[in-house]
């Protein structure tokens, strides 16, 4: 599949598990030093139970410094000033898919200065899965390891592998860099 045919088909079909993993299986895997700077992310739709909730959030993406330097939730005020966010501080073992999107926004909007943060929490490893070994970005704090394959240069298909939470159903995103003026 021809890559602005995919991207855009990401961006805006929605996908069966299975689906999407074939789409993931045949994309090429990422260097570590791919990833360096700003991204952009986007949700796909798989019928995920967490879909949604990142973008009512006002999640912008991620920042990769370096191996051991990496802001894995980036968020956006509605002013545009990109904050990041402390992943352990976000209650995933609460059922938090079930809140009314509108709570969630709301939350973020009054409360986010709370789990704000200006320290790194997550790093960069090559990681098996799926039987190709490719950047996957750890989370310090939870149990949640996010693998990327290559759609581009600048635009990754990834899934988060979140332990314990829906065995059953990964969590799919894609990240288009953006330089640091487009921010």
């Amino acid at each position: 599949m021809e890559n602005q045919k995919l991207l855009h088909d990401l961006l805006n079909k929605k996908y069966t598990q299975p689906r999407i993993f074939e789409i993931f299986d045949s994309l090429a895997t990422v260097d570590i030093n791919d990833l360096w700077g700003f991204w952009k992310g986007s949700e796909i739709k798989t019928g995920h139970p967490m879909e949604g909730i990142l973008s009512v959030t006002g999640w912008y993406g991620k920042r990769f410094v370096n191996s051991e330097q990496i802001d894995p939730l980036v968020f956006r005020t509605e002013k545009g000033k990109l904050f990041y966010v402390n992943p352990g501080l976000i209650p995933l073992e609460l059922p938090i898919e079930k809140l009314p999107k509108k709570i969630l926004s709301m939350t973020m909007k009054w409360f986010g200065f709370v789990v704000k943060t200006n320290k790194s929490r997550a790093r960069v490893r090559r990681v098996k899965f799926r039987g190709k070994t490719s950047a996957s970005m750890i989370y310090d704090q939870k149990a949640i390891i996010d693998v990327f394959r290559k759609i581009n240069d600048d635009t990754l298909l990834g899934v988060m592998d979140i332990k314990d939470k829906h065995p059953e159903k990964y969590y799919f995103f894609v990240l288009q860099r953006v330089t640091e003026q487009s921010k």
